[in-house]
């Protein structure tokens, strides 16, 4: 017996010492610590060097810890044209730990496919350019697994003891005030920001950077605790703690997008499922397995919210099962279980349309001009009070459910542009490309100010320079990313 055993334990550690001979360790499932988990980030850059870059965000945790991210695309490192961009942010809340070790089998899983020519993880990481980060919350992690990861709150905040996910800028007071006056300031809030209930921790800080660097279509934040897909709103309108619907002017879209995660995982959306908690445990279950945040609980600060009402961002909130720190035995099966769903919701970013803003007469992108849509399926004739804004060259992003729309792209100091718009969204394929001319105008102030034909062209320039709007709020200047 021992001798089988021995013979095992050998068998095992040459397969080890043929793997480094080759430059990569195979992975394994597992609870990874914080040096092992960018030593699996830099394997799988070492395997798919073309396609990956490692970065770490311009602040580290309290204690330290870089907060390290991975990008697949064609061309690491840019935005490309018409290539939507889309993150997963995991392990916010410290002892909430299967979306970090779900994200590293991520990263190794697209590399793996990618490079044996799986044709659909192919063909997504040449339309997308992704962004996976493990940890957000290194520190708190720490915290939990030196504590045997029992505690239902221990290792959750950070090392100031501050909830990450009641941290960031509370930008659904400013909406919801807006809305009560009629104002149409209803997207990149940022700038009508004025003071913070709390100093951002270093964690947020970062993240939001991130959020305002890179132009992100679509994104998930990864907890444990209950399984659902939650999308927002997350803070309620009145206040009141829980049971109030709040849902955004995008709200069937944001419950596609739930419904895009739970019903490909295997049993979030599982109407007979055992449920996480004892009074009526098993409503999401009934419910396909997702919730409006706001009906269930009220959260202010969170980033779900933050993404949408400060950015193109559209996030909801993913949480993987009742045990927050699940045992290293069942975590094959939660990748199992959460696989398809991880890899069906980053295709979501490629709903809806796309295109490019473009002036007509210079033949040149136009950064910050507004996309207004108008849902008119069926006679609906109906504002979907949030617009996006162009990025970079000129190029934007609108996530769409299958219908009729209007979409009217406009800038200041150029002639609107409408166009009609028939939505599909087959699977697996790029969104459609819906691109806009815009005239430029030459027009006195005074005329523009009494010319009722221009009013809807004097938009105060709430519009402006969103990116400096930001970096004078927070007095932080656009450092570059560091590059590992």
């Amino acid at each position: 017996m021992l001798k089988g055993a021995a013979t095992t334990m050998v068998h095992a550690a040459l397969l080890i010492l043929s793997s480094l001979v080759a430059g990569t360790l195979q992975f394994q499932l597992k609870h990874h610590n914080n040096e092992e988990l960018l030593q699996v980030l830099q394997d799988v850059n070492s395997r798919c060097p073309n396609i990956t870059r490692i970065y770490t965000l311009t602040e580290t945790s309290v204690l330290g810890t870089p907060l390290y991210l991975i990008e697949f695309s064609t061309k690491p490192g840019h935005h490309e044209i018409m290539k939507p961009e889309f993150k997963y942010i995991a392990n916010m809340h410290g002892n909430e730990v299967l979306g970090r070790e779900l994200m590293l089998k991520l990263a190794d899983f697209l590399c793996e496919q990618y490079m044996s020519g799986n044709s659909n993880i192919q063909s997504l990481i040449e339309k997308t350019r992704i962004h996976l980060m493990p940890t957000m919350n290194p520190d708190g992690w720490q915290l939990a697994t030196d504590t045997g990861g029992k505690d239902y709150l221990i290792g959750r905040t950070n090392n100031n003891s501050v909830d990450l996910n009641r941290n960031f800028p509370n930008l659904n007071r400013i909406m919801y005030s807006n809305e009560e006056n009629h104002l149409d300031h209803n997207n990149h809030l940022l700038a009508q920001l004025t003071r913070l209930k709390e100093p951002l921790q270093p964690e947020t800080k970062a993240v939001i950077r991130l959020i305002m660097q890179i132009p992100f279509v679509l994104s998930a934040n990864l907890h444990g605790g209950d399984l659902v897909a939650n999308y927002p709103y997350d803070e309620s309108r009145t206040g009141s703690q829980k049971d109030e619907y709040s849902g955004t002017p995008d709200d069937e879209t944001f419950k596609h997008l739930a419904l895009a995660y739970s019903t490909h995982h295997s049993d979030m959306a599982n109407p007979t499922r055992r449920g996480c908690g004892d009074v009526d445990s098993n409503r999401f279950g009934k419910q396909g397995g997702i919730t409006n945040g706001a009906k269930w609980y009220s959260l202010a600060g969170g980033m779900q919210d933050f993404n949408y009402l400060s950015s193109n961002d559209f996030e909801i909130t993913l949480e993987l099962g009742c045990d927050k720190y699940p045992p290293t035995k069942v975590l094959q099966q939660e990748w199992d279980r959460n696989k398809e769903a991880l890899l069906n919701y980053m295709w979501q970013s490629h709903i809806g349309v796309k295109g490019i803003v473009y002036d007509n007469v210079a033949k040149r992108g136009i950064a910050n001009a507004v996309i207004h849509v108008k849902n008119i399926t069926n006679g609906k004739y109906q504002d979907i009070q949030h617009d996006v804004v162009s990025v970079h060259d000129g190029d934007y992003f609108r996530l769409l459910t299958p219908g009729k729309y209007k979409i009217t792209a406009y800038k200041d100091g150029y002639l609107p542009h409408s166009r009609i718009v028939t939505v599909t969204n087959p699977a697996h394929s790029s969104a459609q490309r819906v691109d806009f001319a815009l005239k430029p105008i030459s027009v006195p102030p005074y005329v523009r100010i009494q010319s009722n034909s221009y009013a809807d062209l004097d938009f105060d320039d709430k519009y402006g320079d969103l990116q400096e709007a930001w970096t004078n709020w927070i007095n932080l200047n656009r450092e570059p990313i560091a590059v590992q």
